[in-house]
Order: C-alpha cells, then structure tokens, then sequence
C-alpha cells in the first residue's frame, strides 16, 4: 500500500510539475501582451503591436504544450485517485468543470482570433480579443485556485451517510478565505515569470546586438512588471497566504519555518539551517530572534507553536521538503526584488541598456522564476499531507486501491521519456522563434 500510494504521488508531482511550466508562463505573458497591443493603440507606434504579436506566437505555443502536458492529469482523477474524485467530486468537479467549459473556451477561442484575425477585425476588436485571451488565463487560474483553496481550507460542505462530500453552499467556495490571497499571489508570481522572460529576451537581444529597439522594449517592460509583482508577491499576497497557513495550518507553518519546540518570548527567523528531524531541531543555523513574531502578529514576543504542540501523525510527512521548498521559494523572490530595484535604478538613470551586469544577470535568471514558482506549489502541496483535504480526508484514503504500484511506476517511466521529447522540440521551436525575433518594423 506505502509503494502504491508512493508511485501514485510521484505520477501526479511528476506531471503537474512539468505542466506548470507552461501555464505560469501563459497567465503572465497574457497580461504583457494587453498592455503592448494597448500601448500601440495608445501611441500609434507599429514596434509595440509587432512585439504583441510577436509574444502571442511563443504564448500559442507555451498554451498548445499546457493543454497536451494538462490532459493527462485529469485522466489520473479517474485511475489513480478515483476515491478521492468518487468521494469529493460533487464538490471539486463543479470548479474544474467550469475551468474547462467556460475559461479554456474563452481562451482558446480568441486566442486564434487573435493570431488570425487583425487584419479582418481591425486593431480596436484585436485588442478586445487580446483582452479576452486575458480574461479567460485569469479566469482558469481562479477555478483552478478555488479548487486548490477547498482541498486546503474546506468549507461550505456537508459529509453524507456514504462518506462522500456535498456542497451545501456554493457562495462559501468562492468566498473561502483561503482564495482571493492564494488567487493574486499565484497570479502575481506568474506576472513575475512573464516579466523575467520578456526582460531576459530582450537583454539577450542587446547583449548579441541584434533587434535593438524590441530589446529595448522587452527590457524596460519585463522589469518594471517585474519589479512591481515582485514586490506584491512578497507583500502583501505572501504575507496574507502566510498568515492563512498560521491561522487553519498552525503545525505546516511550524515545519515550514523549522519550529520543532514552541519559543517563549517570541519566535526567531531562520536565515539558513538543516532540518534535522531524528533531533527535532535544525542544525547549523542563522536566525534573527524575534522577527518572525513581528511579522506573523506584529508583536515582537508573540508565540508561534512549535511542531511538539501537534500530534505526529499530523504533521507534514516531508518536513525537509518542505521547509527547503518555502526557504527556496522566500529566498529567490528577494534576489529577484533586489536585481531588478537595481535595474529599475539604472532605467530611470537611462543606462540600464548600456549595464551589462545587469543585462547578463536579467538573462540568467531567466529559470529562477520557474524554480520559485514550482517551490511555491510544492510549499502548499507538501504543507496539506497527509491530507488530501485539510483534516478530512487524508491522502492515503484517496488512492485507488485497485491500480497497482507497477502500474503506476510504468505509466511514470512512460511519462518521464514523453515529456522529456515534447520538452525538447519545445525547446527547439520557442529558440527559433526567439532568434528570428518579432517581425520588422513596418514604415
């Protein structure tokens, strides 16, 4: 049952993993693709709709890959965690299947209007198009993220005689106090993604002397978003969906922070240190005492519990992963905030084309985003186990009993040598379009 439930896990990591990839590129991107063609209705200066077409084409493609890499993880529903779907369908299908019939719908449908359709719609419905595209990436999120906040905060339900979930009130799904704070952060370190890209493209663009005005272009636009979702990131979305895991998930918050005993006096932040979970402590260690306190209750010598106040069988079943998870996820977003204050400094100084350092720095970071944003998800996911709905429903009750271990583990293994070819030719087409680069500029 430990291997089955095991391979099962892993399948999902494994494939969702690889499928957020493409979707917190997309949801971005969507935003900066608005606010180009917008610009170009604004000022009239072709560069800026060249740019936004130009970034729909690599957007088509990140969208094609996310639905391809998106289907099979509604598949695994029905084989591997068919309990779980038997038991909380008539709550968590509602969410995905509005995802499905109306937010894809409305993306994908004016996403072909929108590479397809400038010259028969004229620049005004473009853009509406462009918006709608827009919409419906945002949308999805949302659906997807409501879904998200049930399994982790549930409420308006009501259990039946068999076991399974009911919704009892479908408004508490959407005014569930987990969403709206995990909706914009989420949200927001998608935009931080997006705004890497285009700034790496673009310093790419000036480092190798070609395409200079859209270099300039792509720079200036993906750090300025960047640096302002950067920020919000942190705070105040970070912040809140920080306080939401101490408020319903006090003993994730402690593996999370890597607070084995309760501190009286108040709790100290942890600035790098080993989990050491046989000790219960974390070795080598550099914390800042009471900071952590501050600012989870804006009190120097609040109390934070410790994992010794919870009973093991519910704490995280990977505290090491976790608290690595969220340090790697914490400590990327400050690099990225510090990078591009720096780049946003040298921009209004008008020498941030000429910085080099800067530009190479903006074209290395470029799969940090990616990292941060995967650690991210992998923070929530590890911090709910052993819990597939928050104190309701543990994971290990929502396997399907009857897919074997090495069925699993084969369907892994065919997944892995799949995606690793779609990741390829993924590669090789979005590089071809990036060396050719957005269309010349029409005189």
């Amino acid at each position: 049952m430990e291997d089955m439930l095991f391979y099962d896990r892993m399948q999902f990591a494994f494939t969702i993993t690889f499928h957020y990839l493409f979707p917190q590129l997309t949801m971005g991107l969507s935003l900066l693709i608005v606010y180009f063609k917008g610009k170009f209705l604004y000022n009239k200066v072709e560069k800026y709709n060249d740019a936004a077409k130009f970034w729909m084409k690599i957007f088509a493609l990140n969208f094609a890959m996310g639905v391809v890499t998106g289907i099979p993880m509604e598949f695994q529903f029905g084989t591997n965690w068919a309990k779980f779907s038997e038991l909380t369908g008539g709550i968590i299908g509602q969410t995905l299947a509005m995802e499905g019939m109306f937010s894809f719908f409305l993306e994908s449908s004016f996403l072909g209007l929108f590479i397809f359709g400038e010259k028969l719609l004229g620049h005004k419905l473009h853009f509406v198009t462009g918006f709608l595209v827009f919409l419906g990436s945002w949308m999805s999120g949302y659906l997807i993220i409501a879904t998200h906040s049930w399994m982790q905060h549930p409420v308006g339900y009501e259990i039946l005689e068999n076991g399974k979930f009911v919704l009892n009130n479908f408004g508490a799904l959407f005014s569930n106090p987990w969403l709206l704070p995990s909706y914009l952060h989420n949200q927001l370190a998608s935009l931080v993604t997006a705004s890497f890209v285009v700034a790496a493209i673009g310093a790419f663009y000036l480092l190798n002397d070609k395409h200079h005005e859209f270099g300039r272009i792509f720079v200036k636009t993906g750090v300025i978003f960047g640096f302002i979702s950067s920020v919000l990131v942190a705070v105040p979305t970070g912040d809140l969906t920080a306080k939401n895991v101490v408020k319903y998930q006090p003993a994730t918050f402690a593996a999370m922070e890597g607070i084995f005993h309760t501190e009286k006096g108040g709790s100290e932040i942890v600035l790098i240190g080993q989990p050491n979970t046989l000790d219960k402590k974390l070795d080598n260690k550099i914390a800042v005492p009471n900071i952590l306190s501050f600012l989870t209750y804006q009190n120097w010598d609040a109390e934070i519990k410790g994992l010794n106040e919870f009973d093991e069988k519910d704490h995280p079943t990977n505290i090491p992963g976790l608290y690595y998870a969220y340090h790697i996820m914490v400590g990327l977003g400050t690099i990225f905030i510090g990078i591009l204050f720096f780049a946003v400094v040298q921009l209004f100084r008008k020498k941030l084309y000429k910085t080099k350092w800067i530009l190479w720095s903006l074209v290395f970071l470029l799969p940090f985003p990616y990292i941060a944003n995967t650690t991210g998800w992998y923070t929530a996911e590890l911090g709910r186990q052993p819990w597939l709905v928050y104190n309701l429903l543990r994971t290990s009750e929502g396997a399907s009993p009857t897919v074997s271990s090495g069925n699993t583990l084969f369907t892994l293994l065919g997944f892995i040598g799949l995606y690793l070819l779609l990741g390829m030719l993924f590669l090789i087409l979005v590089g071809k379009m990036i060396n050719k680069g957005p269309e010349p500029i029409k005189h």
